[in-house]
């Protein structure tokens, strides 16, 4: 397989509604596949939507967010998500979207997950994201890595990761440790014109082109949209500033090959392994561009690097 489409979602979903956002995903899906996507990639937790009010100060309106987000959220083995799966098959494409994840125990906790589904409507893997960023944390609990795995399609090796966990570094080295060739980077969906002066904000474009870069591998970055008429009038109060979307698709150089993308749409691009091979050649982090003598890896245990 040469030519591969890679498709990146840039929509708003239906903020806490989990079945209307799912049917909307579904929408989405079909129409990535109609364009011959082999891969189609959705922001972080799209599904129900990205937990804009944790930046808001705590009040009594705060926290009936905060409720209505988890009773939002999804179970892994859900209706949502067998909606999503069927609607992966029937439109012959590779899913991979976020959702905000419910703990099936106790059901009283969230994660950041991305799910990997196939174009058969097969569940290939889940990644929790391992750290929350800043006031994620009042919303999301910690992750595991149990989840950071490339897995093997038949267009090549697929690995996914969540906003920030592109800047902490070793989560992104475990999956170029294992190969892999086109990854999915969800975000929020933010990418200011004039950078903040805040220290933690996405930087969703400069982390996903240095990764691709690193990586020698394609990178779509979906990330999600949520303007002002999107969230429910009750709520927008606690709307401290918009998510514009900026959707990008990056080659293994780490240029830019599609997008910043604006408004509700689905940016596109064809990927080549040959150009893979080619920015591989010239730097494989966890092959002939590492020193094996000066470092070492281990992911929950086990050695990943060097083999």
């Amino acid at each position: 397989m040469s030519e591969i489409k890679l498709a990146a979602v840039q929509a708003a979903p239906v903020f806490f509604d989990k079945a209307a956002s799912t049917e909307k995903a579904c929408e989405w899906i079909a129409r990535a596949g109609k364009q011959g996507a082999d891969v189609t990639a959705f922001g972080e937790t799209w599904l129900p939507g990205y937990p804009f009010f944790i930046e808001a100060p705590l009040s009594e309106l705060w926290w009936e967010a905060a409720a209505l987000y988890l009773e939002n959220a999804v179970l892994l083995d859900g209706p949502e998500m067998a909606r999503i799966r069927k609607a992966a098959k029937l439109a012959g494409t590779d899913v991979v979207i976020g959702i905000a994840e419910l703990d099936p125990a106790t059901k009283s906790s969230i994660y950041a997950s991305l799910v990997f589904i196939s174009k058969d409507g097969e569940l290939l893997g889940r990644h929790r994201k391992i750290k929350p960023t800043h006031h994620e944390r009042s919303v999301w609990a910690d992750g595991d890595a149990k989840g950071l795995k490339v897995h093997e399609r038949p267009y090549g090796r697929l690995s996914g990761l969540n906003c920030w966990e592109h800047n902490i570094v070793l989560p992104g080295f475990s999956l170029i440790c294992q190969g892999t060739q086109i990854h999915v980077a969800g975000w929020p969906g933010r990418e200011p014109e004039t950078a903040p002066s805040d220290p933690v904000w996405s930087r969703q474009i400069l982390l996903s082109r240095a990764f691709a870069s690193q990586a020698g591998a394609y990178v779509i970055a979906p990330a999600g949209l949520r303007l002002t008429k999107h969230v429910p009038e009750r709520f927008r109060e606690l709307s401290a500033f918009e998510h514009t979307g900026q959707s990008a698709i990056i080659d293994p150089r780490g240029e830019i090959i599609a997008g910043p993308a604006d408004g509700e749409t689905i940016l596109m691009a064809e990927a080549d392994l040959e150009e893979v091979r080619k920015a591989k050649s010239a730097c494989d982090p966890a092959g002939h561009y590492s020193r094996p003598d000066l470092f070492e890896v281990r992911l929950e245990g086990d050695r990943i690097y060097p083999r």
